[in-house]
């Protein structure tokens, strides 16, 4: 067998990967372009440039996201097989984490939440429209800042005792709960709140809306392994807010590396039977 494509094609984002015949990864990329066919074009064009593939390598290509229903041709006469979203997400999670059985988070956009087991079918629990959607919507009427980069960078300076107000704020009475937990996203905004207190509310927000949803959907299976993957898992503070929750609910979840590739690896897995991945 030669080698396999995933293409995960999104508004103006596409990411490419492949696995060789041994189910070797080969190092994921991403471009970005104003449509998703330039897009996708750009993509197939440097990942098979850098990593010295000629089109009779290819055995076949899998495609999924939100752009991937321009594509209606063949890709440089290859055809293209098109999965289910939902069904990469799971794929791509399970095999970066290297568990038998876990939740998987895509954090996009918005958020989409999936229950995965190996040698059964992913499983889509629901999601939030809470993501990096809400991320640069919010910050780009509280802080007139509109790149994720920039958001991320000064959040770096910011104190959450500044925007939000936490169980310790409220009562000095054992209650059951960490003194830390955030009662009220906001709820305690001062009047002298830097622009960096509130990139970092705001990340935080988005992290801990996301974070108590999996967590409720890993309860339903009696299990710990929460997985996030997805763009925002790139954000510098991601790691820390996550090792609140694990710390507050004595729960597993983990961002793998290659996390914001997990989709489109999962689209290349899914050519694959299900009992190998």
């Amino acid at each position: 067998m030669g080698v396999v494509i995933g293409i995960d094609i999104g508004g103006s984002t596409t990411k490419i990967v492949g696995f060789d015949d041994e189910k070797k990864l080969i190092e994921p990329m991403f471009v970005t372009a104003n449509d998703p066919i330039t897009s996708v074009y750009g993509a197939f064009g440097k990942f098979t440039d850098t990593n010295g593939l000629e089109l009779d390598d290819i055995e076949r290509v899998m495609i999924t996201g939100v752009g991937s229903s321009y594509i209606s041709k063949p890709i440089y006469n290859l055809n293209c097989i098109h999965t289910p979203e939902f069904q990469s997400i799971g794929l791509g999670g399970l095999y970066l984490s290297k568990l038998d059985e876990a939740i998987i988070v895509s954090l996009g956009t918005g958020t989409a939440i999936v229950h995965v087991k190996k040698g059964q079918a992913p499983e889509y629990l629901g999601g939030t429209g809470v993501g990096g959607g809400t991320l640069v919507g919010l910050s780009s009427k509280m802080l007139g800042i509109s790149h994720i980069e920039t958001i991320d960078e000064i959040a770096k300076s910011g104190d959450l005792a500044n925007v939000d107000l936490r169980i310790s704020d409220i009562s000095k009475k054992d209650m059951g709960l960490s003194s830390n937990m955030t009662a009220a996203n906001f709820g305690k905004i001062s009047d002298t709140a830097t622009s960096g207190d509130l990139a970092l509310g705001l990340i935080n927000m988005v992290f801990e809306t996301v974070g108590m949803i999996a967590y409720f959907a890993a309860k339903q299976y009696g299990i710990k392994d929460v997985i996030l993957t997805g763009n925002l898992t790139h954000i510098s503070q991601a790691q820390e807010i996550v090792d609140g929750l694990n710390k507050m609910f004595d729960m597993n979840f983990v961002i793998p590396e290659n996390a914001q590739y997990s989709t489109v690896i999962g689209a290349a897995l899914s050519s694959f039977e299900k009992k190998d991945v």
